[in-house]
Order: C-alpha cells, then sequence, then structure tokens
C-alpha cells in the first residue's frame, strides 16, 4: 500500500463509518495522546520501566497505527499529500545530513 492509497482509504472510512472528521484540533490532541500510548509502550518493553496490569492488550504495533492514523486524519484535514511531504522531507533531510552523521563521534563509539 502506497502512503496515498492509505490516506484514500482512511478518508473513505471516515465518510462512510466516521460520519466525518473531527475537528483538527480535537485530532492534534488525540495525535498527542496516541504518541503517549505508544511512548509508554516503548519505555516499558525496551526502558527501564515494566509492564503493569493495566498494559495488557496493548502492544507496539496497534500503538504504532494508530498514531499513523490520526496523523493520516491531519493530512486529509489540512490538504497535505504525505507522500509528496515525506519525498520533500527525505531529500530536505539527505541534503542537510549528508555528511553529519557520518562525523559524529558520538555514532562511532
Amino acid at each position: 500500500m502506497t502512503i496515498n492509497e492509505a490516506q484514500e482509504m482512511v478518508d473513505k472510512w471516515i465518510l462512510t463509518i466516521g460520519v466525518r472528521y473531527f475537528s483538527e484540533l480535537t485530532n492534534m490532541a488525540i495525535l498527542t495522546e496516541e504518541v503517549g500510548e505508544l511512548a509508554r509502550i516503548m519505555a516499558r518493553k525496551y526502558g527501564d520501566q515494566s509492564f503493569k496490569k493495566s498494559d495488557e492488550g496493548h502492544n507496539l504495533e496497534d500503538e504504532m497505527a494508530d498514531v499513523l492514523w490520526v496523523l493520516i486524519c491531519l493530512a486529509n484535514q489540512t490538504g497535505v499529500d504525505l507522500n509528496k511531504a515525506f519525498l520533500q522531507n527525505m531529500e530536505k533531510k539527505t541534503r542537510r545530513d549528508k555528511e553529519r552523521h557520518r562525523n559524529n563521534k558520538k555514532l562511532k563509539e
């Protein structure tokens, strides 16, 4: 699936099942919440925190997909072509960081 296809799929779902998009501000708050849930799982799985009973049923893949879903909703609402934006962002990073990471002594340790 392409990013554009994912944007179309989310839009179709919203318009047929979800009734309508939540407001952009509501979706921004939901995105923050979903990133927090992802961070919680990351901290427990890869960090120093232990899992709690309330963490049962949460999994990394699902939390990442939740973040992606809401990000796609925001892109659709604001007219952002995520495919185009991602490609432009990759070009920017490549141009900006072409030598930066290779010359970073911290990464060679």
